[in-house]
């Protein structure tokens, strides 16, 4: 099938990045669970072993999709995710083990198959419009994690009217459907091809970026460049989701200290996270992309970066007031979305769009590390009853990070 209109792309990558979503919807399954009899620990096993799942086979993912070519490798990721939910449902029930098999390694697997495919083909399509386009299909990502959350608890209530076993078949079904769907426009143009009125690039000396000088993984691998953008991505995932770790917890701390009963700081402190972190984290997604391709990507990400850590550390102090916790909530979660699509086209930008499914995979091995790094210091320090150290030194690292960025420039092959 060609492409007759690239905005076709945009409804696909939009159908697979809501699938995809899955993801972060799995907090909805937890309560059940653990009356069930499933500890906590346990049901944050099968959530990082498919985030773990999602990032390694995401770096296989692009190193398969010149091969196979990005259709199928979207069309096998929704193959795959969808099977693993389908099998959690016909054998799983609330067993631990096959669980973990069939949500966190086969449906991790899935996802990390899927994802980079509508950066990608994005991308060859809207040269002109890189940050947009990676924006609205990330943002999917964002929103479809809220819309299963909704569909399967309070909107739909499919856990509550038929269980969890039917829930997993239902959503394992609709993900492969819509996956499968957005698939069939995952197509590179064709070569050469560029956007009517657009033309390429020029570079400060006056030369033409072309994909011919696009570095490969493996050149990639050895610039400081890819360490430099790594290591900002993983400082500003480190302050994000070390966020998301304590938003709840947090603010519980401060609004009780502040004389708020604990009923209600509960109430605000759910609504920081559920309302105002979570729909500007989505809408961050679009609105950073989109600005990214007024501003140029390395100073949106100085700028991102730099003003979530003093977001991030002025947050110890805005967490004890509702009015100024929806406001902190609203711009960290704002500046997080950004990460998703900032990274990806900081990544094509200083290497080329050729080789971005690959190498966008190595880059986002990064985000892996931050997920690690902040919750974990986060969690430590919380229970060490020093919350707020744990904001300044992730805001401190975001700071770090913005000064980082302003020193990376493109490696010298990408231009002629």
């Amino acid at each position: 099938m060609e492409v007759k209109n690239r905005w076709f792309v945009v409804v696909g990558a939009i159908l697979i990045q809501l699938a995809l979503g899955a993801i972060y919807a799995w907090s909805v399954f937890t309560p059940s669970l653990v009356e069930a009899g499933w500890t906590k620990a346990m049901t944050q096993g099968v959530f990082a072993t498919g985030l773990f799942f999602f990032a390694v086979v995401m770096v296989i993912s692009g190193r398969i999709m010149p091969k196979l070519g990005p259709r199928k490798v979207a069309m096998s990721g929704g193959f795959v995710l969808g099977s693993g939910y389908l099998l959690a449902g016909l054998f799983g029930g609330t067993s631990f083990i096959p669980l973990l098999i069939f949500i966190g390694v086969i449906g991790g697997a899935g996802i990390g198959l899927a994802y980079v495919v509508p950066i990608a083909v994005g991308m060859r399509w809207f040269p002109d419009k890189k940050g947009l386009i990676t924006g609205l299909a990330v943002a999917g990502f964002g929103f479809g994690a809220t819309l299963w959350v909704k569909l399967a608890g309070s909107w739909g209530s499919l856990i509550a009217l038929y269980g969890l076993s039917t829930t997993f078949t239902a959503f394992g079904a609709i993900f492969m459907l819509m996956i499968i769907l957005g698939g069939i426009w995952m197509v590179f143009p064709p070569e050469g091809w560029l956007p009517a009125g657009y033309t390429l690039p020029v570079a400060a000396d006056g030369s033409t970026v072309t994909d011919e000088h696009d570095l490969n993984s493996m050149e990639m691998l050895k610039t400081p460049q890819f360490h430099f953008i790594s290591m900002t991505f993983a400082f500003g995932a480190s302050a994000g989701l070390m966020s998301i770790g304590l938003m709840k917890l947090w603010p519980m701390v401060a609004l009780t200290s502040n004389g708020i009963d604990k009923v209600s700081a509960s109430a605000i402190a759910g609504t920081a996270m559920a309302v105002f972190f979570s729909l500007a984290n989505g809408l961050g997604r679009i609105a950073w992309g989109a600005i990214s391709d007024k501003l140029g990507r390395k100073k949106s990400i100085i700028i991102m970066m730099a003003t979530q850590g003093v977001v991030v550390i002025l947050f110890q102090w805005m967490a004890g007031t509702p009015a100024l916790l929806y406001l902190g909530a609203t711009l960290i979660g704002f500046n997080f979305g950004g990460n998703f699509s900032l990274f990806p086209t900081i990544t094509a930008d200083t290497f080329g769009s050729k080789f971005i499914g690959q190498n966008y995979g190595w880059v986002f091995l990064a985000y892996g590390f931050g997920g690690i790094l902040g919750p974990i210091m986060g969690g430590w320090l919380g229970d060490m009853g020093n919350f707020p150290l744990a904001f300044t030194i992730c805001g401190i690292l975001c700071l770090i990070a913005a000064v980082i960025m302003s020193q990376i420039k493109p490696p010298a092959k990408l231009t002629s």
